[in-house]
C-alpha cells in the first residue's frame, strides 16, 4: 500500500479584508478575507514551517527520513538556485537525501506528486505559493498564500493514512494564466475561453480515472476542486459527474485561493475530519485536468496533525492594506535612517549551515550548558571542545526581556528583540514576529519559525526568529 503517511498545511498569520482593496482604491476587494504572508515570509520559509509541522507529527526526522524532497512552487524565491536546498538545511536533514524544485506553474505539484507516488521510497513533498496580483485587479483579493507538505510512502515506512488509489490526466496546451520571470502579477486571458478550455478536459480526465480506479460517483465521500481559473470550477464537479457528492468547501472565502498548494491544503482540511474507509476525490485544474482518488485507513484516527486547518484559519491578526501593498512592494515607502543592510556572504553560511539554517546548538558534555550560537568553549567550567550538537528549532522557550526598536531597518517596524530562555537551558537574542509590539511582556512562552530577515543583492538571508505559542 502506498499513499499519504502524514501531512500539515501551514496558513501565514496574518489576513487581509478584501473591503480594504475596495475602500482605498473605489474597485477590486469584494467579501471576505485573504491569507497574507508576513513581510519576513516566503514560498521557502513557509514551506520549511509545515516541512516541521509534518515531521513532529510523524514522530521527528530521526523516526522516518525522506529519500528525497520536491519542492514545489509558481512563486519560488530563486531562480538559477535550488529553493529545496534551504529546505533541506532548515530541517537538517541527512547529506544523502537528495533536495530539487518542481516548479513554475500550479501543475508543478502534480508533478512532484506522481513523482513520489511512482517511487518505492519516501519521499516528502512541499508545495508553497505567495500570489499577488496588481492593485485593485480581482487576482490581489482572490488569491492567497500557504503551504503544505506531505510525507508520500508504503505501510512498511510508517502506517499510511490515506491509500493512493489511482487517478489520471488530461492535457491540453492554451493560453490561460501566464507571468515572465521578472512580473511580480500574473496575467489572465478571458474567462470565458477557459472554461471552454477547461470542462471537456475535467470530463475526460474525470471518466478516466473513475475507470481507471474501478470507481463509481456514488463510491466517493469528499469531492475536492481546486484551480486558478475561477468561472471552470465553478462548472467542474459538472462535469466530472459528481455535482450530487459532497463538495467540499474551497476555504477561499478565509484565505483566498493559493496556487499550487490549494488542492493539497483543502485536502489537509478533509483529512482533519475523516474517518476510516472515506473515498476522497482530487480534481486539480492547471493546464489541464488531474484526478486522483485517495481513501483513508483505519489509521486516520491516530494521525494528529501539528495544528488542523481549521484551527489556524482562526488564530489570525488583520494587516492593513498599505501595510499590504509595502510587503509585496508595490509601495516603495520611505525606509528608516540607517545605512542599506548587507547581504550574508556564501561561504561563512555554508560553514555555519547547520546552526544558520538547521538552528542547531552545542552542549557541554561535562556541564550540559547549551550555547546559542555553538561554542567550542563552555560558559560553565571552560571545557574545550566538549560539546555535542543539540537541536533547538523545536525547543519552546520564554521570553526574560524584550525592546521594541522603532528605528531598525525593516518592512515592517517596529521590531521587536527579544532575550529568550529556552526549556531545559540555553539563551539567545532574536527577533519577534507575529507579534503586537503593545502586548508582549516577560514570561511570554514562544517558540522558532523559520523566517527571511532580509533580501540585499539579491540574497535572501534566512534565520530563526521567535513566535508566540499558539
Amino acid at each position: 500500500m502506498r499513499g499519504i503517511l502524514g501531512y500539515s498545511a501551514y496558513v501565514p498569520y496574518y489576513r487581509l479584508d478584501r473591503t480594504e482593496v475596495t475602500a482605498a482604491l473605489g474597485t477590486g476587494g469584494g467579501r471576505g478575507t485573504r491569507s497574507v504572508a508576513g513581510y519576513d515570509e516566503d514560498a521557502t520559509s513557509m514551506s520549511v514551517e509545515a516541512s516541521r509541522g509534518l515531521l513532529k507529527s510523524l514522530g521527528g526526522a530521526e523516526k522516518l527520513t525522506p529519500n528525497a524532497v520536491y519542492f514545489s512552487s509558481a512563486t519560488p524565491p530563486y531562480l538559477d538556485k535550488t529553493n529545496a536546498t534551504v529546505i533541506h538545511a532548515a530541517l537538517n536533514l541527512p547529506k544523502h537525501v537528495f533536495a530539487g524544485d518542481v516548479m513554475g506553474s500550479a501543475r508543478s505539484v502534480n508533478a512532484a506528486l506522481r513523482s513520489a507516488l511512482d517511487s518505492s521510497k519516501p519521499t516528502l513533498v512541499v508545495a508553497s505559493d505567495v500570489r499577488s496580483g496588481r492593485p485593485g485587479s480581482s487576482d490581489e483579493a482572490a488569491l492567497g498564500d500557504a503551504a503544505i507538505a506531505w510525507m508520500i510512502g508504503d505501510d512498511n515506512d510508517a502506517p499510511v493514512i490515506a491509500e493512493w488509489i489511482g487517478g489520471a490526466s488530461s492535457t491540453a496546451e492554451f493560453l490561460d494564466r501566464w507571468r515572465q520571470p521578472e512580473w511580480n502579477y500574473s496575467r489572465v486571458w478571458e474567462e470565458r475561453f477557459g472554461e471552454h478550455a477547461y470542462l471537456p478536459l475535467v470530463t475526460d480526465a474525470a471518466t478516466a480515472a473513475l475507470k481507471e480506479c474501478n470507481l463509481e460517483p456514488s463510491d466517493i465521500d469528499h469531492v475536492i476542486v481546486a484551480g486558478m481559473h475561477a468561472r471552470a470550477l465553478r462548472g467542474a464537479a459538472r462535469a466530472a459527474g459528481v455535482a450530487d457528492r459532497p463538495i467540499a468547501d474551497d476555504l477561499t472565502t478565509v484565505i483566498g485561493n493559493t496556487g499550487t498548494p490549494h488542492a493539497g491544503l483543502v485536502l489537509s482540511s478533509v483529512l482533519d475530519k475523516a474517518g476510516p474507509g472515506e473515498t476522497i476525490m482530487v480534481v486539480h485544474l492547471a493546464d489541464g485536468c488531474d484526478v486522483g482518488f485517495y481513501r483513508t485507513t483505519d489509521a486516520i484516527t491516530s494521525y494528529e496533525p501539528a495544528a488542523t486547518v481549521a484551527s489556524q484559519l482562526e488564530q489570525h491578526a488583520m494587516v492593513d492594506y498599505n501595510k499590504f501593498l509595502t510587503w509585496r512592494g508595490f509601495l516603495d515607502r520611505e525606509p528608516p535612517r540607517r545605512p542599506d543592510p548587507e547581504p550574508p556572504y556564501g561561504p561563512p553560511a555554508y560553514r555555519n549551515e547547520s546552526w544558520k539554517y538547521g538552528f542547531v546548538g552545542s552542549k557541554d558534555r561535562s556541564t550540559g550548558a547549551v550555547h546559542l550560537p555553538p561554542m567550542r568553549v563552555s560558559v560553565k567550567g571552560g571545557a574545550v571542545d566538549e560539546m555535542d550538537p543539540i537541536p533547538m528549532a523545536d525547543v519552546q522557550a520564554k521570553v526574560v526581556t524584550f525592546t521594541i526598536d522603532r528605528l531598525a531597518y525593516s518592512l515592517s517596524p517596529p521590531t521587536i528583540a527579544v532575550v529568550i530562555d529556552f526549556d531545559g537551558g540555553g539563551r539567545f537574542q532574536c527577533q519577534l514576529t507575529n507579534a503586537d509590539p503593545d502586548k508582549v511582556k516577560i514570561g511570554d512562552r514562544v517558540e522558532m519559525t523559520f523566517r527571511r530577515i532580509l533580501t540585499a543583492n539579491g540574497i535572501h538571508n534566512y534565520f530563526w526568529k521567535a513566535r508566540p505559542v499558539s
